[in-house]
This record gives structure tokens, sequence and C-alpha cells, in this order.
């Protein structure tokens, strides 16, 4: 039995839903189907979330929302009226897009997690209709009935652990059941979302929780690439690759699978399946715990994550006295995380995401490490850019630091920082960020010389 999830790009007109019942019309088991809201029809267009994004905001300012809904409206009539989908299962779309003002919420976080969702909940309630137009025994169900309840952070959840037991009451179903992604509900019954792009997420947890042999991720490319193909012309496929190799790679901006949804799969050690809605006979990538390595290709891909900050910290007999407790205070009493420290005898960086940071809190952060270090020097450094080199075959394999630094080099790309040893599948480069696209393709060339 499979679980598939459908993103937006997959199911953002009727012409692409088409493609979609035809799918799961190919192979029976295909029994649970997870599915985003409606997504960007063409370049420019605005997805169906971003516009229930609005809603909310317009609801909470009390300005006028009728412009708004009826383009929500718009997007899901299409589909319906090219599937000669009930009007009466129509209206109750319709209707419930326009009485999401008059529900009752906790505050504005929540309604606007509620909002959110029903880009999803609507969705997946109006595919089970056209499934049924298209003759296949399908049936919406709610992430309530499924036994989906998640921690009370309205917009950035996470599954308790106790529903997988209900969820495994699932498993046997013989209707396709097609359940909305991205949300699930709290103990006081109220919806709270995962972070963006969470049906990824929803659609693992279901594949744990009924214990599927398989779960697939339709999306809009063919497969996962070893380098992104804005920047490398036409990229190698990686068709086989680890859950680590995927959780590396995802953390520096792979962003064609959620990495939080690799943690439901790997913990019921499922099968994942990267396909292309639009080309579904592609072979795709296959995700497991382990693979074959070729030694030949000791790196599976390649990835660069912009948008970081160091601040550089320079004092006498640093490693002496506890400085990196104090600096860990400061970021905890800001709510700041920190994705790497580099430190020698004497000074040390810390690398965070600048998107953390206004002018206002930089300053007092730099104002209060002034007051807490006392450094012989502080300053802080934007625009960075972190590379991710990541393979299997990296493990126990000598030259490969040299070979990665030797092509930046040669391409005068300046190191801010190398961390290798956290992983043993895995090196890290900081370059300035107008030095990264630079840097991937030397990499690239380097270690995919002849494809």
């Amino acid at each position: 039995m499979k679980v598939v999830k459908f993103g937006g790009s997959s199911l953002a007109n009727s012409a692409q839903v088409s493609k979609v019942v035809k799918i799961i019309q190919a192979d029976d088991q295909r029994r649970f189907v997870i599915v985003s809201a409606p997504g960007k029809r063409f370049k420019g267009d605005i997805k169906v979330t971003d516009l229930l994004i609005q809603y909310a905001k317009a609801t909470i300012n009390n300005t006028p929302t009728e412009t708004i809904t009826g383009q929500i409206i718009a997007r899901y009539e299409e589909i319906a009226t090219a599937f000669k989908v009930p009007q009466t299962a129509f209206e109750q779309i319709k209707t419930t897009i326009l009485d999401l003002p008059q529900q009752d919420y906790q505050d504005d976080g929540y309604l606007m997690a509620a909002f959110k969702a029903h880009g999803e909940k609507l969705n997946a309630m109006l595919f089970a209709e056209v499934l049924k137009t298209a003759g296949v025994n399908a049936k919406y169900l709610d992430p309530k009935d499924v036994g989906l309840k998640l921690t009370d952070s309205p917009n950035d959840a996470e599954i308790i652990p106790s529903s997988y037991e209900q969820i495994s009451q699932w498993a046997n179903s013989k209707l396709v059941r097609v359940i909305p992604g991205f949300f699930g509900y709290n103990d006081q019954g109220q919806i709270c979302t995962f972070s963006r792009g969470g049906s990824d997420i929803t659609g693992a947890i279901i594949a744990r929780g009924v214990h599927a042999k398989r779960y697939e991720n339709f999306t809009d490319v063919d497969a996962i690439y070893a380098a992104d193909p804005h920047v490398i012309h036409h990229p190698i496929a990686i068709h086989n690759m680890t859950f680590r190799e995927m959780r590396e790679l995802s953390y520096a901006g792979f962003s064609v699978f959620h990495d939080e949804a690799l943690i439901p799969a790997i913990q019921g050690n499922i099968q994942v399946v990267v396909k292309n809605t639009n080309h579904p006979g592609e072979r795709g990538t296959s995700i497991t715990s382990h693979k074959r390595v070729n030694p030949a290709y000791p790196v599976s891909g390649i990835a660069s994550s912009p948008g970081f900050c160091g601040i550089y910290i320079r004092k006498y007999m640093l490693d002496k006295k506890r400085f990196s407790q104090k600096i860990l205070k400061l970021l905890a009493k800001y709510d700041l995380s920190y994705e790497h420290m580099p430190s020698g005898i004497d000074d040390l960086t810390v690398i965070m995401r600048q998107d953390q940071l206004t002018p206002e809190l930089e300053d007092a952060l730099i104002r209060e490490l002034v007051i807490a270090l006392r450094p012989d020097e502080i300053h802080i450094s934007h625009n960075y850019a972190l590379l991710m080199v990541v393979g299997e075959g990296m493990a126990n394999r000598t030259g490969i630091m040299s070979k990665a630094t030797d092509a930046l080099a040669r391409q005068n790309v300046k190191l801010i920082m190398v961390n290798q040893g956290a992983s043993e599948i895995s090196m890290m480069f900081g370059v300035r960020q107008d030095e990264a696209q630079v840097a991937i393709k030397a990499l690239y060339d380097t270690f995919f010389p002849d494809l």
C-alpha cells in the first residue's frame, strides 16, 4: 500500500488535476492521497495559500474581503466546473470560505492558521469529489477524524506521538482516502499548522501511521538533482540517495522535499520516492536508509543557501573564560538560533541566518556582547552563503577536502569558514554570497567531471 502526496503545482488547475486523477487510477495501491492547496498556474500567479493569508489579514484589520474571496472561490470553481462536481458539493466549499471570519478563534494566530489550512482542506474535499466523478471510490478524511493531533503552536506545530496509534486504525481502508496536508488539531480542537510546505510532513506522518510500503511525493521536477539546475546546466539526477544525504542537502537549500518530512519516514523505515506529476513514468529519486555507493562518485550532491551573517569576536585567552556559554545565553535571551560557531584560541565566529536580525536587534545584541565579553574586537559581516558537499561515499575517503578547496582556490573563491567533522558524509564551506554560484560550479566540475 502506498501513500501519495501532490504539491500545489500538481493541483493548480483542472488540467493539472486531470493528470493527478490518472496517476491515482494507474495504481490501486495508492490508497491515501495527501493534497496541498492549489499553487501557481503560471509565472506571476498567486498561490491560494497566499490569497488566504491576505484574507486573514483583511479580516483581522476589518478591511473589505469581497475581492479576495472572489479570487479564492474562482480557483476552486474552475476545477469543480471542469469535472462536473455536483453543485451541492461546491456550494459547501463556497460557504465555508465565506464563513471563515465568523468562526471562533482563540486569537489572531489561530485565526491565521485556520485560514491558511483551508487551502488544503477545501482542496481535499474538492479532489475527493473529482475522483468520484472519475469513477474512483474515494472519500474525504479530515485530520481530526484520522487522529492527527498536534502541539499547541498555531503556525509551527509538531505531531503528538500518540497520533500514530490512532492513524494506524485506518491502515486497512478499502477506499481511496483524500486527506488535506499541512494541518491538524490541538487538544482544544483548534487548527494548528506545520511550517510552510508542511504537506510533505503530513504525507510522511500518514505513511508511517498506516505502515505504508512506499511514500510517493509528486512535484514538478523529474528527480532531485546533484546541484541547482538554475546554476548548473543539466545537472545529473540523483536516482538513489539516503535519508542522511537528503537531510544534509535540505539544510543547505534543497527545497524539493521538506526536510522535517523525512523524520517520520526514517522512523517508519519507509521508502520515499520523489516523482514528477507531469512525467509520472520517469524514474524519480528514491530515498532510503541505505544505498550502494559508486566509488567513482563519492559526492552525491552540492547545495548552497544564502542569507547568513557572522559575528566575529576576538579576545585574548577567549577559550579559557567560558565565553561560549555567555554568548549562548544572550542568543537565548533574544530567541536567536545559530548555525555554527567555529573557534580558535583567541577568536570565534557566530554564524546565523541574518533574517532573524533587524537593525535594532543587531545593535542591541552587539551592545550586550560588548558588555558581557569585553572583546578586543567585535564586528558583524553580512551576506554569507553556506555550501554543502554531501555523499555517503565520502566516509573514510581521503583527499575529498583537498579536492574541494583546490577547486575553490582555482576560482579565487575566498573561504570564510570550513567545517568537516560534524558529519562524516558532508563538508561545509562559508563563502561570500556573491561568489556562491562560482563556488558551486567549481565544485560540480570537480566531483562530476564527466557527467
